[in-house]
């Protein structure tokens, strides 16, 4: 009688599930077909009625990224060109120049020149602004420029360019370059090593292995991996390099999502490197996404002490889709939970605040979670460091510097007032920080703090509301008080701003290698994850606690 019963209303309640589901799917359906058609008429419309003459691709390229936009900035659309740099930076690997290039003003601006690649070979310097490529003159041209530098193997381009303010032309033949993920690898003392790991392509778990062996085959007992600044990359790279330190069917990550087809967890496939040894691994606000799992997955099993700042917390996983016309949509479509379950994602971008801006999740509301070991860690804002430093944020007023570019040209213009100093690292005194101070002043360098900015903002306001007359003299009081302020932040941070200085100025002379050789003997956190190290019992007690 009871198994009648249940198979009697067990029958009809399952069917009204798959009718409820079903109802849905088509409720669903019907509405993006309702919404695509209204799109479509309006498109239509809107392009054959315009008082002016319409461009149909800007226009939806506009319609999609604003659309997109609504969501999270990691759901993008690539056009061609986009789809091609994303590919170059999964594969590291592309032709061109081999430079780091910035577009600002009608100009490319060669940031960062790369030891034996086109660029150095046709003596090109960090600091030269390219203003013309075969007959394309830049200020003309409103696309990617840099996208003028890439094709195939051995065409040469004419190009002009100024440095420091002079007019140069010259010939550049274009070759395969390949991006590193492990730009730079070596042992910092005896029994040291130190590896960079600055971004996850295809190749970055084999060279993080290349270089891991390679320093064990040179004596290292003990290894530092840098992930700072490092803004991740490809999902499987990061699981495999935790691989490197912990044994075969490790769970490292899983992905949630309200589509099931992309609930996955995701486990150590190979065998371990060496599961014993010692590792300290840096992160700061910059480290995110893959480097966030790796950094992430190694706290939560013991396997490393994590030394910095507050990674970025990125904590949304996405994948790219291919469209018609070789375009690409790159969709979030999960979140990702290190092995303790946290997810550390820092804003939440389905609930944004009056302004429009995503939420972020508030200290007080963190969870706590338990390592292997039962140390306690927890999610909603990054991977929080065993080892907190201080030192590793960035200052707001050196924040203003990088930004606003006074430190690169600043070392752009001591690179030629002292161009034969070689290999030597730079004395830099007292003296010329104070000639750094007077370099702004004479190129009229604006900090652009956010509330320098918001002054300036308020006062443009005032201009269109014409209001300003009557508070102009309070406006250039207070502002003269916000400059005096951030210049006696010079001062302060002088130490800070000395060591992005002279980091500036050693890769105009000694390139990559020569900058990160400095870098590995004078950076404040690499030698506070040398002395982890070196105190082993402080070491096991960190992984303990």
């Amino acid at each position: 009688m009871i198994r009648f019963f249940q198979e009697r209303y067990l029958i009809p309640v399952v069917a009204s599930a798959f009718l409820y589901v079903g109802v849905s799917f088509k409720d669903d359906f019907f509405e993006i077909a309702k919404q695509l058609e209204i799109f479509t008429t309006l498109f239509k419309e809107l392009n054959t009625n315009y008082v002016d003459q319409t461009n149909p691709g800007e226009l939806m390229n506009a319609a999609i990224k604003g659309m997109l936009a609504s969501l999270d900035p990691y759901t993008v659309y690539f056009n061609e060109q986009d789809v091609l740099r994303f590919k170059i930076n999964n594969t590291g690997e592309y032709t061109g120049i081999g430079a780091l290039i910035t577009q600002r003003s009608g100009k490319l601006i060669l940031r960062e020149v790369y030891k034996d690649f086109p660029a150095d070979k046709a003596g090109f310097k960090a600091g030269d602004e390219i203003i013309q490529i075969g007959d394309v003159v830049l200020t003309d041209f409103k696309e990617d420029a840099s996208q003028l530098l890439k094709g195939a193997k051995n065409t040469k381009i004419d190009i002009k360019y100024l440095r420091q303010g002079k007019m140069n032309t010259t010939q550049i033949s274009l070759d395969e370059v390949e991006i590193k993920s492990v730009p730079y690898y070596a042992k910092i003392d005896d029994k040291t090593g130190y590896i960079v790991l600055s971004r996850f392509n295809k190749k970055a778990s084999n060279e993080t292995k290349e270089a891991l062996l390679e320093l064990k085959k040179q004596g290292a007992q003990q290894i530092v991996l840098d992930l700072r600044d490092n803004p991740g990359g490809l999902l499987n790279e990061a699981i495999n390099i935790c691989n490197l330190f912990v044994p075969k069917n490790e769970v490292i990550v899983t992905t949630k999502s309200i589509n099931e087809k992309h609930n996955n967890t995701y486990k150590t496939a190979f065998d371990v490197v060496d599961l014993d040894i010692p590792l300290v691994i840096i992160v700061n606000d910059k480290s995110a996404s893959a480097s966030e799992i790796v950094s992430g997955a190694l706290q939560d099993l013991d396997r490393a002490v994590i030394v910095g700042t507050r990674s970025f917390g990125k904590g949304l996983v996405q994948k790219p889709i291919d469209l018609t016309y070789n375009t690409q949509l790159k969709v979030t479509i999960s979140r990702y939970f290190t092995p303790s379950g946290r997810c550390i994602q820092a804003l939440d971008y389905a609930h944004k605040d009056k302004d429009g801006l995503a939420t972020r999740t508030k200290e007080a509301n963190y969870n706590s979670f338990k390592t292997r070991k039962g140390r306690t860690v927890y999610d909603g804002g990054g991977i929080l460091p065993d080892v907190q430093m201080a030192e590793s944020k960035t200052s707001v007023i050196a924040n203003a510097l990088l930004k606003n570019d006074a430190i690169f040209n600043y070392a752009t213009a001591y690179y030629y007032k002292h161009p034969n100093l070689g290999n030597q690292i730079p004395n830099f005194t007292n003296a010329d920080f104070q000639d750094f101070k007077q370099f702004l002043k004479i190129q009229k360098i604006s900090f652009n703090t956010e509330t320098e900015a918001s002054l300036k903002n308020t006062l443009e306001i005032a201009k269109k509301e014409a209001i300003d007359k009557s508070i102009v003299n309070e406006y250039n009081q207070l502002l003269a008080v916000v400059e005096k302020s951030e210049e006696s932040l010079l001062d302060n941070n002088q130490e800070e701003i000395v060591n992005l200085i002279l980091e500036e100025i050693i890769k105009r002379y000694q390139y990559q290698e020569g900058f990160y050789g400095y870098y590995m003997k004078s950076n404040s956190e690499i030698k506070k994850a040398v002395k982890i190290l070196n105190d082993s019992a402080n070491y096991k007690n960190i992984l303990k606690s």
